[in-house]
């Protein structure tokens, strides 16, 4: 009764509750995924282990989650590199990894094409896997879970991108932001604060910060105005090096300008429209 009960909720889950030789009980979380046999633990095939059991309930509640994607194949060059990597380490034992990178992307680009074809071919058969794999993934989903999913990677992708402009930013030499002076205060007193938790000393030191008089804030909102003024300075000559390297994309006066062109019009609209009707009026009253 109870393993038909489980079953059910297996199959509703999108899950497969299987009975091996024998008459043991399995769990197959997703296709492909593995197998253990129940009670032992023993690992029977296949990858992500879930089985019946306390992990059973924990694989029914959460689903299908995305690291049971199939993983993307690796590129001929990387390939190259996971091949030769521990080879190029023993002969260069005093290098940093970036130098390392450096010698091995060297080696890939002088390796002649007849062997570079070898790391190709085992690319293409990979990603023929890879597709059937991933049409095995997509099968199994219910349109709510694959909507999740695709969502969750349109979350991943999009956190890629801001890392990557912050990274590029960070670069080329943008200029921090100017602080508030409540972010002055924060800096000098963290440290010696005390509480549980960083949120507890966050929320410890707000409140010192707004039992603060004017006078006491005073000096941190001084600092704050002479970072904003280092900050413009800053911006300013940073922008103009921007533009100079063909980077009017990154400048900010560019983006306000173009958001404001669109008010700017309606303004002048609204007074062109204005300076008429009053022309209107005079001539009118002049006949």
């Amino acid at each position: 009764m109870a393993a038909a009960a489980a079953a059910s909720l297996g199959r509703a889950a999108g899950l497969g509750l299987v009975t091996a030789a024998g008459g043991r009980r399995l769990l197959r979380c997703g296709p492909g995924a593995a197998l253990r046999e129940r009670g032992t633990g023993t690992l029977l095939g296949g990858a992500a282990p879930c089985w019946a059991g306390g992990a059973a309930e924990r694989c029914l509640s959460r689903g299908i989650s995305s690291d049971q994607r199939p993983k993307r194949p690796l590129t001929a060059y990387l390939r190259f590199v996971m091949d030769n990597r521990s080879a190029f380490r023993e002969k260069n034992p005093g290098v940093s990894n970036l130098e390392l990178i450096k010698k091995l992307a060297g080696a890939w680009k002088e390796l002649p094409a007849s062997q570079k074809q070898v790391y190709e071919e085992a690319k293409k058969i990979d990603w023929k896997r890879y597709g059937e794999q991933m049409a095995a993934y997509k099968a199994q989903l219910t349109p709510a879970q694959a909507a999740a999913l695709k969502e969750e990677r349109r979350k991943q992708l999009a956190k890629r991108r801001s890392i990557r402009a912050k990274r590029e930013l960070s670069l080329l030499g943008k200029p921090k932001r100017a602080r508030t002076g409540f972010n002055i205060f924060l800096s000098e007193n963290y440290q010696e604060s005390e509480g549980i938790s960083p949120v507890a000393k966050m929320k410890k030191l707000f409140d010192a910060w707004q039992k603060l008089s004017p006078s006491q804030k005073q000096p941190y909102v001084q600092l704050a105005q002479d970072d904003k003024v280092r900050y413009e300075t800053e911006m300013k000559s940073w922008e103009a090096k921007m533009i100079k390297l063909g980077r009017e994309d990154l400048v900010r006066s560019t983006k306000q300008r173009l958001k404001k062109k669109p008010d700017e019009t309606a303004t002048k609209a609204g007074t062109a429209k204005a300076s008429s009707g009053g022309n209107k009026a005079k001539l009118k009253s002049e006949e």
